[in-house]
């Protein structure tokens, strides 16, 4: 007589299936519509560095240290400190959407782990915000600029303050390193990660030094290049991919 001894099941892992399935789940891409925010908002960006440039009583020479004729001076700047501020805000405005898809298009090909998506993310909202900031001024002394509602010295002071902060897109540089990361990793074509590296690592560095707001001249320059890329370049990698 032959006695069989029957052996329990092996214990199922319930998350073995699901892990399986994630892992033979085909790679989806968000559409590069957003990328296309990011052009818009790096025009509008090099529009808020000429913009500003263009007010420039506090550093004309022959009325340097005199703050009654730097507030004279810009009284009759008016129109440019309004255009300094549109092409600010369409700037910041455009960067969230631009932000957001470009952390879901890093996500996609990133490994399942990495932290560059969030990164890349966080670094375009935070100069969005320092736009914000820069031109929070705006309306408080635009139209009061030459008169009696300001003192000079103030009037001055807020000629620096939009020749300065929204000239800080250190951080963006920052997002610009977490495209050579995710291109290490295949997730990006090569050269886009390239350009992350060299326009994104000048731009944070310059960021970094006492001089950060001449990353307003790179930052925006890099935007444009890198939306471009999403928009004419990244659909040939995906259909290799």
């Amino acid at each position: 007589m032959t006695t069989q001894t029957h052996r329990p099941a092996p214990a199922l892992d319930p998350t073995q299936d699901q892990r399986q399935g994630q892992h033979d789940e085909p790679t989806t891409y968000p559409p590069t519509r957003w990328a296309l925010s990011g052009l818009l908002a790096g025009v509008a960006g090099i529009g808020m560095m000429v913009t500003s440039s263009m007010v420039n009583a506090v550093y004309d020479p022959d009325i340097q240290g005199d703050a009654q004729a730097v507030s004279d001076k810009l009284g009759d700047l008016v129109p440019q400190m309004l255009a300094f501020h549109t092409f600010t805000m369409l700037s910041a405005v455009l960067m969230v959407p631009f932000a957001a898809g470009l952390h879901r298009r890093l996500k996609a090909t990133a490994g399942r782990d990495s932290v560059l998506p969030t990164v890349a993310f966080t670094g375009v909202v935070i100069t969005a915000v320092m736009l914000v900031v820069g031109s929070g001024l705006d309306t408080e002394f635009i139209f009061a600029a030459g008169s009696d509602m300001v003192v000079p010295e103030s009037a001055t002071f807020f000629n620096h303050w939009i020749g300065t902060v929204p000239w800080c897109w250190g951080l963006l540089g920052l997002s610009g390193l977490c495209l050579f990361g995710v291109a290490r990793e295949g997730g990006l074509p090569r050269w886009l990660g390239l350009v992350g590296l060299v326009g994104g690592g000048l731009t944070l560095l310059i960021g970094l030094s006492p001089l950060q707001y001449m990353a307003g001249m790179t930052g925006p320059v890099g935007m444009v290049v890198i939306a471009l890329g999403f928009l004419a370049g990244d659909k040939a990698f995906r259909g290799r991919a």
